[in-house]
């Protein structure tokens, strides 16, 4: 296996972890904004406030997307598996 390969197949699996983590990412970063303005306007610092918002926009985020990530890290792992003979050599 050459370096190219081995290099190009890291490549290709961070592009997908990136591209898979992004939406959740976003939506944490989103909501982690909208909250910390609501707490500079209303000066209320509570760390609750600032944590349960963040958590349910990732996890509603994740509910939403989860069959699509499910498509691309199966293809991704799928297509691995099936390129493993050509890998060996």
């Amino acid at each position: 296996m050459s370096d190219a390969l081995v290099v190009g197949l890291v490549r290709q699996a961070l592009e997908i972890s990136v591209m898979v983590t992004m939406p959740m990412l976003l939506a944490g970063l989103f909501a982690g904004v909208l909250v910390s303005i609501f707490q500079t306007v209303t000066s209320i610092q509570d760390n609750v406030l600032s944590f349960i918002p963040r958590a349910l926009a990732i996890f509603g985020v994740f509910a939403f997307t989860f069959p699509w990530m499910l498509q691309v890290l199966t293809s991704f792992a799928t297509g691995l598996i099936r390129r493993l003979p050509d890998l060996v050599r």
